[in-house]
């Protein structure tokens, strides 16, 4: 069996439950693996700011390990707090967005230092503040507002609306932004050729890993880049079918200890019946 030197986790709908906590069992496992020298390392499309937290409960600067935020366009030391990589898209790039968005009637934010800004707030957006823990501004004169650079941006809108206008977006901006869903009311841009897979390869280079060595755990679009990058790509029981398709191993559900199974068995020897 493969010696995995890695697990890398999407966090909502992955490591964490439902309520937004990490099971007992779950949290176990990957003190256990820790312990035995893999990297555990948090890749989310939340900003850094709402994954800290987690990464303290799991003890990652103890234990040397990296957040990627941002669908992977920052990556932070947890032991030093440096950024090892940073992406941004200029002002101008987000008042493009801001202007399609208008055009596509649809949701949009962005953050600023640790506020989400909106034009208007709107349930979606209301949503990412409860996920992250963030404060909502509204800045009716957005583009007035926006005028230092951006990590990402997002625009919002429910599912069967996103789902046409990812793949239109997708071809107009190809070559211009990378542009994916996080959650199916989430539409994510970020600088191309940047993602949660090209991250991933930045940092196991850093750290002399092999992608052979390497599992990564998701269950959306925006995990794909890296399930197909990492030696082991594992999908969620709760990931929709095409995730699971492109997966090489399907766990089980976020509030059925799928991350602790897949650690158990490829990390622990352990064995466990999914």
């Amino acid at each position: 069996m493969t010696k995995y030197k890695m697990i890398v986790l999407d966090l909502d709908d992955t490591l964490l439950m439902d309520d937004h906590s990490i099971s007992p069992r779950t949290k176990q496992s990957l003190m256990d693996a820790q312990e035995a020298g893999v990297k555990v390392v948090l890749a989310s499309g939340r900003p850094t700011f709402a994954m800290t937290h987690i990464a303290k409960e799991l003890e990652l600067e103890k234990y040397g390990s990296f957040i990627l935020s941002f669908n992977g366009a920052k990556i932070t030391n947890c032991a030093t707090g440096e950024e090892l990589f940073s992406s941004t898209l200029s002002p101008e790039t987000v008042h493009e967005l801001y202007h399609i968005s208008k055009q596509e009637e649809v949701g949009i934010h962005t953050y600023v230092g640790d506020d989400i800004v909106t034009p208007a707030n709107n349930k979606y957006t209301d949503i990412e503040a409860e996920i992250t823990g963030m404060p909502i501004i509204e800045e009716e004169h957005f583009v007035q507002a926006i005028q230092e650079p951006v990590v990402k941006v997002l625009m919002v809108e429910a599912p069967e609306r996103l789902v046409i206008l990812e793949k239109k977006l997708q071809q107009q901006l190809e070559g211009k932004l990378n542009v994916m869903r996080s959650k199916p009311f989430f539409l994510e841009f970020t600088e191309v050729g940047v993602d949660k897979g090209t991250s991933l390869h930045h940092l196991i280079q850093k750290l002399n890993i092999q992608q052979e060595e390497v599992i990564a755990i998701g269950d959306s679009y925006n995990d794909l880049a890296m399930i197909e990058f990492a030696g082991l790509g594992v999908a969620m029981g709760n990931a929709p079918d095409d995730i699971k398709a492109i997966a090489n191993y399907v766990t089980d559900t976020n509030m059925e200890d799928g991350v602790a199974k897949v650690v158990e068995t490829f990390i622990l020897d352990k064995i466990v019946r999914i």
